[in-house]
């Protein structure tokens, strides 16, 4: 049977029908915007976000169904707090980009607490503060929190449901570093009674019943967006590795049933995560994160204006057949893996008065393909386990020269997604295999079938040479604001 997905972005919400082929099909899809009412501070109107929920769920399902299950993916860490009985949020909603707990994820730095500011404990600490400051509300089961996917399935349940997933449950900064639940630690420095916190599920398994929709599906699949899309590109067995570019980039890897050996941050600087949880049995995974990868696309079409659309970047690039040695370096925020360098920023290395718009929006796209492969190296360091291989998915999976750029610098075969989103499809595995629409994480590997692969164009030593030059350039670009630089989270 098929299943009903909704895929929850940070710029809109997502529903489709996935067939037991894989084919995904009735799409609607309704924008909701964060909002940034100061720099640094993200949120967004939790309400308006249901509303589409419900919107999609139901304009899809009354096209492609009926329908077995329902599955869910979902940005991470965005934080939600609302009232039981009511159903009304209590508070705008936290986006996962929203900064104001830096001081926060500080102070619990000198308590031995290692928190980051995109993970929700602070967000949902902050939320109490305004919401419960004495915390009676919430010790007596008034309120409830939530990140998106308890969200979702809260608004599909009628508020019958208040759980979430071991891959969301993992961002949160909230559970034991071994996924085994929620950290009394944590929550006593951050004054978080458990009475708030949602039950940890399965990622795929029976939670209970879309209630407000036809037929009642059972929601059966829940993943955080970038597991969604691990799973989507069935990279369900160990090693095998996938990147998504899109506003940012990430690259998870699946390391199997073996926690990670870093309790927080490996010396590659990867991430470990709660790829799935399936029968109460976790598959661990280890990512790799570039702070601005399609965001300096939109930069050259935005704010130089020197391309037209997006799409535009890969035909201008086309126009040279090298960047001159020109190198840039997409730091527009940072650097993220494997230097972790909040204080870094963009940076061209090599104009000339020779160097043209073709070369620039080239070094561009190679300059993303660069910070690939550096998230590549820092996965296979702290996993082990290589990568003879990468699939990719997002909008820059599209754009021909930075896949090729990709596959260059990597020094490997690059698998293009056949979605350009796969976090729908890995929504709609997870959902399925806790119903029989597929049998396994096996079977799910055995449906991977790229739309196309595309092989290093360059030998070894090219590649080696390049990465050195890149490598320089990049640490150009290290520190620029010493005093970010010196963050650490």
């Amino acid at each position: 049977m098929s299943i009903l997905v909704v895929d929850v972005g940070t710029s809109g919400v997502r529903g489709a029908v996935v067939r037991p082929d894989g084919a995904v099909e009735h799409v609607h899809h309704v924008p909701v915007l964060p909002d940034s009412p100061f720099p640094g501070l993200v949120e967004f109107d939790a309400t308006v976000m249901a509303a589409a929920v419900v919107e999609v769920a139901t304009a899809s399902l009354a096209d492609g169904g009926p329908v077995e299950a329902v599955g869910i993916a979902n940005q991470r860490a965005s934080t939600i707090l609302w009232d039981r009985s009511t159903g009304v949020p209590v508070a705008p909603a936290l986006g996962w980009q929203d900064l104001r707990t830096v001081g926060t994820c500080l102070e619990l730095q000198a308590q031995g607490i290692r928190v980051a500011p995109n993970a929700s404990a602070t967000k949902l600490a902050a939320l109490l503060d305004m919401a419960d400051p004495d915390r009676s509300r919430s010790e007596r089961g008034e309120l409830a929190f939530g990140t998106i996917d308890t969200w979702v399935a809260w608004t599909l349940s009628g508020g019958t449901l208040h759980c979430t997933d071991a891959s969301n449950a993992g961002v949160t900064g909230l559970i034991h570093g071994d996924g085994s639940g929620w950290s009394p630690a944590v929550l006593a420095a951050l004054r978080i009674p458990e009475a708030v916190l949602p039950t940890i599920v399965d990622s795929t398994g029976a939670v209970g019943r879309a209630e407000i929709l036809d037929g009642a599906p059972v929601i059966a699949g829940m993943a955080g967006d970038q597991q969604a899309s691990l799973i989507g590109q069935g990279c369900t067995r160990a090693g095998l590795a996938k990147a998504t570019f899109g506003t940012g980039g990430m690259l998870d890897q699946c390391t199997g049933t073996q926690r990670p050996a870093q309790a927080t941050r490996g010396p590659a600087g990867t991430i470990p995560i709660i790829a799935w949880q399936r029968a109460g049995m976790i598959t661990w995974g280890v990512e790799a994160i570039m702070l601005s990868a399609g965001t300096c696309v939109e930069w050259l079409r935005d704010d130089l204006a020197i391309i037209d659309s997006a799409e535009h970047s890969a035909l201008v690039a086309s126009q040279c057949g090298d960047t001159g040695d020109v190198w840039f370096v997409p730091a527009l925020l940072g650097l993220g893996t494997p230097v972790w360098d909040f204080g870094a920023r963009g940076t061209f290395v090599g104009i000339t008065r020779g160097s043209g718009r073709p070369e620039l929006v080239r070094a561009v796209l190679e300059g993303v393909a660069h910070r690939g492969a550096d998230l590549l190296e820092a996965a296979t360091a702290d996993s082990g386990l290589p990568i003879p291989s990468l699939r990719v998915d997002g909008g820059m999976s599209a754009n021909p020269v930075f896949v090729q750029a990709l596959a260059d610098a990597c020094g490997c075969p690059i698998e293009v997604a056949p979605v350009l989103e796969a976090t729908t499809l890995g929504a709609a595995y997870l959902a399925g295999m806790a119903v029989g629409t597929w049998s396994d994480e096996d079977q799910v590997a055995a449906a991977w079938t790229p739309r196309q692969v595309v092989e290093p164009g360059i030998d070894d030593q090219q590649r080696t040479e390049g990465r050195s030059r890149w490598l320089r350039a990049r640490s150009r670009a290290e520190a620029t604001i010493p005093e970010l630089s010196a963050l650490d989270f």
